[in-house]
């Protein structure tokens, strides 16, 4: 979906509705001027059906809600999985230097790191442990900018593709990941305690 310039000139009246057509032929994008200085549109769904309308509305809600937290945060990072194998290798640097069992804990969390490069690459189609072990060793010669490339299933420069995500969406997928682990956690430490001891004397024969 591209976003065209539809402001006119000062000396003329705003301009009637337009249709512009999206790569996507579920979706039509109807520019509606209503004034010269706030412009907008409505984007009009279609699909053959209700479950593949919801599916469509879900993504174009998403997209929106990351470009509007864009905006509002303007960092980024680089996407393909970059971002997160640089992550899991520092993770096992610092995790070789820590004794005890949070050295294992530290792996463990690297380990989950790259389970998103791996998705990415088996949503692609391609071969997630072949494209993963090229990425880590990428990274690992000084490569720092190397990511999955889906749409050759190689391993490319991200900076020079362009491939890049909101930090702040990147933040709060680590924070959600981490919080909902810390809360299987839990609940299985509750699980495996030992039932509590009840009496006899509030049984009663009928």
């Amino acid at each position: 979906m591209h976003a065209f310039p539809c402001s006119p000139p000062l000396h003329t009246p705003p301009p009637t509705p337009t249709l512009v057509l999206t790569p996507s032929p579920a979706a039509l994008c109807l520019s509606f001027p209503l004034s010269l200085s706030v412009p907008c549109c409505s984007i009009v769904l279609r699909g053959s059906s209700s479950h593949l309308l919801e599916e469509a509305e879900r993504s174009l809600h998403d997209a929106l809600a990351v470009l509007t937290e864009t905006v509002k945060e303007s960092r980024i990072v680089f996407g393909g999985g970059c971002s997160e194998t640089l992550m899991s290798v520092a993770v096992e640097a610092e995790a070789r230097k820590t004794p005890g069992k949070r050295q294992l804990a530290m792996e463990a969390f690297a380990r989950a790191l790259r389970q998103l490069p791996t998705i990415i690459a088996d949503n692609a189609g391609f071969d997630s442990a072949e494209l993963v072990s090229q990425v880590r060793a990428a990274h690992e010669a000084g490569v720092l900018r190397a990511g999955i490339d889906v749409r050759t299933g190689t391993v490319g420069n991200m900076e020079e593709l362009g491939i890049t995500e909101a930090l702040k969406l990147k933040r709060q997928v680590l924070l959600s990941a981490a919080e909902a682990a810390e809360m299987v956690l839990r609940v299985d430490e509750i699980i495996k305690c030992a039932p509590r001891q009840r009496g006899d004397d509030h049984h009663h024969d009928h």
